[in-house]
């Protein structure tokens, strides 16, 4: 991790979080205890909405070994947008909207691969939830060849609310999964549409797949059982541009 991609020690987060910057995640030394400095960064992590997590000294000694007090905050290359907020701002720009959802993606270069198609595509968004996914830091800007730096990031409680959200607000949810029996063409992505892709161990999870309108699955034909999941996901989104430019949408 560079050195710009964090801040460490109570003070200095607490500082951080008040002056606005976009942090990813503060992480907090398990067994860390009591006191009025503490006290007052969990009141800021409370006030601002911070994602934060207890883990073991050794997490935070892999990112830097000075006197970080059992504080880390990651700070975020982007600025990340408000589901709630993007939605109605698609529909007023008179887009017909194309989300990605990802689920338990935790491997930056499989998710600046995945932005990276996204952004080529012409995607409004991509989701990811604020715990259990990915650190969009500089290495995952990098990775991503830029995109991350164009393409709106929204992070909300969980992908199940969100497909919740979707679904409520007109939005068809298709999940890209190996146990559909509808191959993935065969699905209609020309209205408004959000893809959800799985992590590539587990996949979609239990009670976000049953939460879509539709499983799809991309037909394989070799040994190994799966394909890597930007790779699944760059199919599935040029289906959607496919499907869009013959029905003579832009895309």
């Amino acid at each position: 991790m560079e050195r710009n991609d964090y801040i460490f020690g109570i003070r200095a987060v607490i500082e951080a979080i008040e002056a606005g910057r976009d942090i990813d995640k503060v992480l907090i030394r398990k067994d860390l205890q009591g006191g009025e400095l503490l006290a007052e960064l969990f009141e800021a992590i409370r006030r601002f909405g911070i994602v934060n997590q207890r883990v073991p000294v050794e997490k935070i000694n892999k990112i830097t070994r000075k006197n970080h007090q059992g504080v880390v905050a990651i700070l975020s290359a982007v600025t990340y947008h408000s589901l709630d907020n993007l939605v109605p701002q698609i529909y007023e720009d008179g887009l017909v909207p194309f989300l990605v959802l990802l689920d338990g993606i935790t491997d930056v270069r499989n998710f600046g691969a995945i932005a990276r198609t996204a952004e080529c595509v012409g995607a409004d968004a991509i989701v990811i939830p604020e715990r259990g996914s990915v650190s969009v830091g500089g290495d995952a800007v990098k990775t991503s060849a830029g995109a991350l730096l164009h393409l709106p990031v929204c992070r909300c409680r969980s992908i199940f609310s969100a497909v919740r959200f979707l679904k409520d607000n007109g939005y068809k949810v298709v999940a890209a999964s190996e146990k559909a029996d509808e191959a993935y063409t065969d699905a209609d992505y020309t209205g408004p549409v959000a893809i959800v892709m799985g992590a590539e161990d587990v996949g979609i999870s239990p009670d976000v797949l049953r939460e879509c309108d539709t499983w799809v699955a991309i037909p394989q034909f070799g040994k190994i059982g799966s394909l890597n999941v930007s790779v699944a996901a760059g199919v599935m989104m040029y289906e959607v541009v496919r499907q869009r430019l013959a029905a003579g949408m832009k895309g």
